[in-house]
């Protein structure tokens, strides 16, 4: 049987990380990802997708992304259900993350802020180069 998923999409929001009772991070998120066609109103519509990531992955990807950022994701579909508090029982849908891809230049804080100080984040105040989106590969 195969049982494999690839995704590109936007965060919703940031991912939201926590630790399991044995100590294992997991960070769970929303991809909105948009559909190959518009609707009737010529509108491009977009799924949204829940998504869980497990261990060492589940910090770099907290920690490297943020809402909007624009991933790559890797996995498998997974259902579990569970009974919440009022006794109904809940079923999800989710797709648990085996590999990500960042897929747009990093936005760092300490680079911008260093930029905007006229300062290098080496400390070099000379031979500041600035690069724009059109000079990246990707």
């Amino acid at each position: 049987m195969i049982n494999r998923t690839i995704l590109t999409g936007r965060l919703t929001k940031d991912a939201e990380l926590r630790y399991s009772q044995s100590g294992n991070a997991v960070a769970n998120f929303t991809l909105a990802v948009n559909r190959a066609f518009t609707n009737q109103q010529g509108e491009r519509e977009a799924d949204f997708i829940n998504c869980v990531i497990w261990r060492k992955s589940a910090e770099n990807f907290a920690n490297f992304t943020r809402k909007g950022s624009l991933v790559g994701i890797d996995g498998r579909i997974q259902t579990r259900n569970y009974e919440n508090q009022q006794g109904q029982r809940v079923y999800v849908t989710e797709v648990v993350v085996e590999n990500f891809a960042l897929l747009e230049p990093r936005q760092d804080n300490h680079v911008q802020q260093s930029q905007q100080n006229n300062m290098s984040p080496f400390g070099n105040q000379s031979d500041q180069v600035n690069i724009t989106d059109d000079d990246l590969p990707f």
